[in-house]
């Protein structure tokens, strides 16, 4: 099978992408922004092509670069797996005759108020929303609605630009800060309690083959909003041995058949709480935050070739272990500027059974913001046989383990 694979080198992990191809027996050739040159020695050797654009997500560039592909010989599939890549990719996919996700299976899963209209219509309990236009719609859906509110760009992805409101004043100043009184597309929507989650799986025609379920602690929008939190996503083992997760995964399969997920991976979020089991947002992608290298440690699988596997081959013999549970713990700098020195890191010592890996970034570099994401400074993943006893553990990291910066 020849793939066509977007922007392989950036961000860091979608090399495994290529390599977990290459390694089931496809050709790989590779759509970038950068020289192939710049490229390191092992994604070059695993590639059979590498096309060049000014940027994958014009689709101008990447449809002319993919008809030369097609020109040299056949092509079986047109692949992105980055968020603000994928409807760009759906798009050329269908006016160059690819199979894969369609079009409108793309947009669904990036425009969010058309989605959750979707979802509605097929009986998948969502929050109220629309997609507004102007501060005009925002004010009448909030006194029709009440507060508190959610805010965000259609095309959102994670917490990035979102805005909770709860009364008048802060959504006249969410309106400015999301663009929306000069016209830019926002998504609007009630403000929903609970608990929050993700159902993640890969798919073949729409069969779910392999799914996961992690939790945050706290939501995603206080974790990118709130230094002093050390914010823990953890992935549960006992997705197959516990009834409280049967209703979860029966919503996520109506909710990949109702948008016409075929072979993909999928990232849905949801939430629990006083209304019930309600779906948040879904993305025909993996999740971020290298949350696959979590569900792989937890289950003894490399999800990368899992995925590769399944697109090639249409199928795998491997099955998730559920052998432990497995999370990461984001740690914050005290203050933004330059890491001065660490404290509390005789834990990782102390744990080393448990300690997947850790990233600690050396003492002078400068950090980034608690809104850049779990990622952006110090962080831990652990593992261990029960979801409790790991969660303990994790809290315990954050209370112990401390960046200092000034």
């Amino acid at each position: 099978m020849h793939v066509l694979f977007l922007e392989p080198g950036f961000p860091a992990n979608q090399r495994e992408h290529v390599r977990a191809l290459a390694a089931v027996g496809a050709r790989v050739t590779g759509i970038g922004e950068g020289a192939r040159e710049a490229l390191d020695p092992d994604l070059q050797s695993w590639l059979y092509g590498y096309e060049r654009v000014p940027s994958v997500t014009h689709e101008p560039s990447l449809e002319q670069a993919v008809r030369r592909c097609q020109a040299r010989e056949w092509v079986d599939r047109l692949e992105a797996t980055v968020e603000a890549h994928v409807l760009p990719c759906a798009r050329v996919r269908e006016r160059c005759e690819i199979p894969g996700t369609s079009e409108r299976t793309a947009f669904l899963c990036r425009d969010k108020p058309a989605m959750k209209e979707a979802l509605r219509a097929a009986g998948v309990p969502c929050a109220n929303s629309i997609g507004a236009s102007s501060a005009e719609e925002a004010r009448a859906f909030a006194a029709q609605e009440g507060y508190p509110l959610i805010l965000k760009p259609r095309d959102a992805a994670g917490a990035s630009g979102t805005f909770k409101v709860d009364d008048d004043e802060q959504l006249e100043q969410a309106i400015i800060d999301c663009g929306l009184d000069r016209g830019r597309p926002t998504a609007i929507e009630e403000f929903v309690e609970g608990h929050e989650a993700i159902y993640d799986t890969l798919c073949v025609d729409g069969r779910v083959v392999h799914d996961f379920v992690a939790h945050y602690y706290p939501g995603v929008l206080e974790a990118m909003r709130t230094r002093w939190v050390s914010p823990q996503i953890i992935t549960s083992n006992r997705i197959d041995s516990s009834d409280e997760y049967t209703q979860v995964r029966a919503l996520g399969q109506k909710v990949i058949e109702t948008l016409g997920i075929g072979t993909s991976p999928t990232h849905m979020e949801w939430f629990f709480g006083p209304k019930g089991l309600k779906f948040s947002e879904i993305g025909c992608r993996p999740p971020g935050v290298r949350v696959w290298d979590v569900y792989g440690a937890a289950n003894d699988l490399d999800l990368y070739l899992e995925w590769a596997r399944l697109l090639v081959h249409g199928d795998t013999p491997a099955r998730a272990s559920r052998a432990r549970s497995a999370g990461m713990i984001a740690l914050r700098p005290s203050g933004d500027g330059r890491i001065q020195h660490y404290e509390g890191t005789q834990i990782l010592e102390e744990l080393a059974d448990c300690v997947i890996d850790a990233h600690l970034p050396r003492p002078g570099s400068v950090t980034q913001g608690v809104e850049a994401g779990y990622m952006a400074n110090a962080w831990v993943r652990l593992q261990h046989p029960d979801y409790d006893e790991l969660r303990g553990l994790m809290t315990r990291v954050g209370e112990t383990l401390k960046v200092h910066a000034s």
